[in-house]
């Protein structure tokens, strides 16, 4: 038995009928995809959909995390890595240091600089277009995926531009793309909790609507296992789909479970293997214009993530190594992996590595040796 024949007898047949027709699943299919009992039904129907897009590869990049700072004026009761000034641990870096950081790390293997930090309270807007000229002076084959659309609402306002104005000025000043983190969940009962002081996730999309009409392609995320309801997590990815039927901007979606330890929040119990999957298979079905799902490794494991590679899931992220912001906060995950550890645990999960730069392009290496990459200190996505 196969195709929606699997679905006979299971309370996701209605929901089956209409993915298997070609019909877009609504609020109350998203709430019921989150309290089916038929778990391996939902994962079958994610991974059809998955496959009807990117048959059997599994994509990955090699990325080099670049991060500025860790002084944030912001307190985000979800975060365990932001300090203070003054504060021990706080540091921040001159243009010419983030260069010299991201040599460290560089070889040709690199294709993506993803750039993110804390809201410095003192730096002006020149630093930002500074460093991004830098850095494509430096190295200008090497794509910069930077500022989420939290931190380009804060560069805008230090430099007292609109958000236009300051999206044109770093676009032209040699930024490529943005990550997708901040997003957390856009209900505000829920924002009123875990990031009180964050924008709105109506600004948030706002931002996010605006690099996309300047060209400027971003990322997407969800941060799931903290005081959200599975209803405000369907609401959450209704509203990018919306976004994204509008402007078509959004690469990937990469849900982010919550990570309690040493944060405010430590009280909360960490997400559930079946919740990790569950919400990977719900984002692939409810955001159905969205091109990539990805299952964050480091956070969820590369077990589970071999897993999630038939959950929904199309890509693994990035060759990460030496992560800090999910260890912070109680990780027990490994902090890295060469490409050809990658590639092997793709090969293992029974699909197809597929190697690709930011936009998708297939990278091909004249060699199969393991390619080196720098220390992240800090993932937003």
């Amino acid at each position: 038995m196969s195709g929606l024949e699997s679905f006979r007898g299971s309370d996701l047949a209605p929901i089956a009928r209409k993915v298997f027709g070609g019909e877009r699943l609504s609020f109350d299919d998203g709430v019921a995809l989150f309290s089916t009992r038929d778990f391996l039904g939902l994962g079958r129907l994610a991974n059809h959909v998955r496959e009807e897009r990117h048959g059997n590869v599994a994509y990955y990049n090699v990325n080099r995390y670049l991060n500025p700072t860790n002084l944030c004026w912001v307190d985000c009761a979800l975060c365990a890595w932001a300090k203070k000034v003054n504060e021990p641990g706080g540091y921040e870096m001159g243009i010419a240091e983030v260069v010299e950081e991201a040599g460290k790390g560089y070889s040709e293997a690199v294709t993506e600089f993803h750039i993110v930090g804390g809201l410095h309270p003192t730096w002006p807007f020149e630093y930002y277009t500074g460093l991004m000229r830098a850095l494509k002076e430096r190295y200008p084959a090497v794509h910069l995926k930077a500022w989420t659309m939290v931190e380009l609402d804060w560069i805008a306002r230090i430099g007292r531009k609109s958000i236009p104005e300051t999206i044109r000025e770093l676009k032209a000043a040699g930024m490529d793309s943005c990550p997708g983190g901040g997003a957390e969940i856009f209900e505000k009962r829920v924002r009123d909790v875990i990031c009180a002081n964050k924008i709105t996730g109506e600004e948030w999309l706002s931002i996010a609507r605006e690099c996309h009409l300047q060209g400027v392609r971003t990322n997407a995320t969800m941060l799931y296992g903290s005081v959200e309801t599975a209803e405000d997590r369907v609401d959450h990815l209704l509203r990018l789909r919306t976004l994204q039927d509008e402007t078509g901007g959004f690469t990937g979606l990469i849900p982010l479970a919550f990570h309690p330890e040493n944060t405010p929040l430590a009280h909360l119990p960490e997400t559930s293997g079946q919740l990790d999957l569950r919400v990977i298979a719900a984002s692939r079905l409810l955001f159905d214009n969205v091109p990539h799902v990805k299952a964050y490794w480091i956070q969820i494991g590369t077990k589970l993530a071999q897993i999630a590679l038939f959950f929904g899931a199309d890509d693994l992220v990035g060759t990460v190594v030496d992560e800090t912001i999910t260890h912070a906060a109680g990780a027990t995950t490994a902090s890295g992996m060469t490409r050809a550890d990658f590639e092997r645990v793709i090969r293992e999960s029974g699909r197809e590595p597929f190697e690709r730069d930011s936009t998708y392009r297939r990278v091909v290496r004249e060699t199969a040796a393991p390619a080196p990459v720098a220390p992240a200190e800090h993932v937003l996505a």
